[in-house]
């Protein structure tokens, strides 16, 4: 699935981090930084949340037949849903740091709604502007992490957010409402059978690139229902044991392989040398190659 990029909207701005080359599932972040200045009318393909992360701002801005006038602030949040023309956007004072999260234009995952009795075809989130959210805060703020420190589950992870932020959107902003007790009611741990399935794949394609939703289908399952039955079974999140799974199998391969540590950090599930040595080192308290010298030698008879 491939999101666009948001670099025709924002001609005038300045890309300050993107996502792009982690090659995330599901959802696209871009952290900008916006001069003063009028925005050129564009209907966007996908789902756009836009969270201002510091500073003060004041925007206009008119789609969808609304028009808005924001005093944004830290935690500011600007939605824009997929196929809704924005007639008029002007930035009347600077935006220094705003996190723009993209989302496909039909983010919601039909097999989701419908196991809380919605028609996907009435869910329509609203372009609105909203002064705090703290749900979508947490979210930004764990994309940024992501975005300044690779995981080796990274990609999981975001995976999962961008679902969980689907539900949210769905839940908060639009005509449609999530059934609370039908969320609750399907937290039961996942079953040893279909848990004994998930984990055998897992291991088969631990150096493999594979996403949430791929566990979810070796499960029969929708990727919300899957990750909360995984966690009441094993007491954490898929992308957490992924990430575990993946650093152990790292750790072996540099003290039994004789291939470069970039090679280890790719399979890993990195998208550089650095990002694995950044997330090695926050593990472990040393870098891989330190970790292979110092294993190596211990291995060595007296």
């Amino acid at each position: 699935m491939v999101l666009g990029h948001s670099v025709d909207k924002y001609v005038n701005g300045s890309m300050i981090e993107t996502s792009n080359a982690r090659r995330w599932s599901g959802l696209l972040a871009e952290r900008w930084s916006h001069p003063a200045g009028e925005l050129p009318s564009l209907v966007p393909r996908d789902t756009e949340i836009a969270v201002q992360l510091s500073g003060r701002t004041v925007v206009d801005r008119e789609g969808g037949g609304q028009r808005q006038h924001t005093h944004g602030r830290q935690g500011t949040v600007w939605l824009c849903p997929a196929g809704i023309r924005e007639d008029y956007v002007e930035i009347i004072e600077p935006m220094d740091d705003c996190l723009h999260i993209f989302l496909p234009a039909r983010p919601f995952g039909e097999t989701l709604l419908r196991e809380h009795d919605i028609d996907p075809d009435r869910v329509e989130v609203r372009y609105q502007t909203v002064a705090r959210d703290a749900f979508i805060e947490t979210v930004a703020a764990h994309i940024m992490r992501e975005l300044s420190v690779e995981s080796a589950g990274g990609r999981l992870f975001v995976e999962a957010l961008g679902v969980a932020l689907a539900a949210h959107l769905v839940h908060a902003y639009s005509s449609a409402t999530l059934r609370p007790d039908a969320a609750s009611a399907q937290d039961r741990p996942l079953d040893p059978r279909r848990l004994a399935r998930v984990m055998e794949f897992i291991e088969a394609e631990i150096d493999g690139d594979f996403t949430v939703a791929d566990l979810a289908s070796v499960a029969c399952m929708s990727v919300a229902h899957f990750a909360r039955c995984f966690r009441a079974a094993t007491g954490e999140t898929p992308h957490a044991h992924v990430s575990a799974r993946r650093l152990q199998r790292a750790k072996e391969r540099l003290l039994a392989d004789d291939c470069a540590i970039s090679e280890i950090a790719f399979a890993a599930g990195f998208s550089s040398q650095a990002n694995f040595t950044r997330a090695f080192r926050n593990a472990t308290g040393t870098t891989p190659f330190q970790y292979r010298i110092d294993g190596r030698a211990n291995r060595r008879p007296a």
